[in-house]
């Protein structure tokens, strides 16, 4: 068996791809990077012929193909349980703040794109976004407090939680959205954290610019 393979699209704003990216890394998987620019010429044709949904991220195992990051997030937890707590009450809670960032937080995508190397961006905080950003906050807030004396991730230990949320942290940092102590020192920690600052290193080096996904007033 070779080693799997990870398609992803652009390091600065594709947050999907970042996501599963990390939950690889910090399971210390090998496998071999391709990236797919996304909107560049034939990166349509590129990603349908790796999965017949045409989207970043893709996960390939000889002949195993898994797409969506959940999906991907749920396939590398049955192989490798520490992706979830242990505690049967935590998995669940983590599975549920995890399918909470799949599915929901619209206003907050739609107005806070992802965009690693973008700072000092203004947005006008409209009703939908401000309840989104609470939200967010409200989650890192009462995991962190409950699972302070267990380690410095959403439960304690790295989880699939974290690797959802881990693209709010450039988000918040992009727009200037302010965080009280708790859910602030959560987001410093991930953006600080080694595998965050590899990906952000690579982020800050590509020259593609994706013109929607610049968002907000400098």
């Amino acid at each position: 068996m070779g080693k799997p393979k990870l398609i992803i699209g652009n390091k600065n704003y594709s947050s999907w791809s970042l996501r599963a990216w990390l939950m690889l890394t910090k399971l210390g998987i090998e496998f071999e990077e391709i990236q797919v620019l996304l909107f560049s010429e034939g990166y349509k044709e590129k990603l349908l012929y790796y999965s017949p949904a045409g989207k970043v991220p893709i996960y390939i195992e000889d002949d195993l193909v898994v797409w969506d990051t959940l999906a991907i997030g749920e396939y590398l937890a049955e192989k490798y349980p520490a992706l979830l707590p242990a505690n049967v009450k935590q998995r669940a809670e983590a599975r549920s703040i995890s399918a909470e960032m799949h599915s929901g937080f619209l206003a907050l995508r739609g107005s806070m794109p992802m965009n690693c190397r973008a700072l000092n961006r203004k947005i006008t905080l409209v009703t939908e976004l401000g309840e989104d950003i609470q939200r967010i906050k409200t989650i890192w807030t009462k995991y962190r407090t409950e699972n302070a004396e267990a380690g410095s991730w959403l439960f304690g230990s790295f989880s699939m939680a974290d690797a959802m949320f881990a693209p709010v942290a450039f988000r918040f940092r992009t727009y200037g959205i302010p965080c009280d102590s708790i859910a602030g020192e959560y987001m410093d920690m991930v953006l600080n954290d080694p595998d965050i600052q590899r990906w952000y290193d690579s982020a800050r080096r590509e020259r593609a610019v994706i013109e929607e996904e610049e968002v907000g007033i400098v």
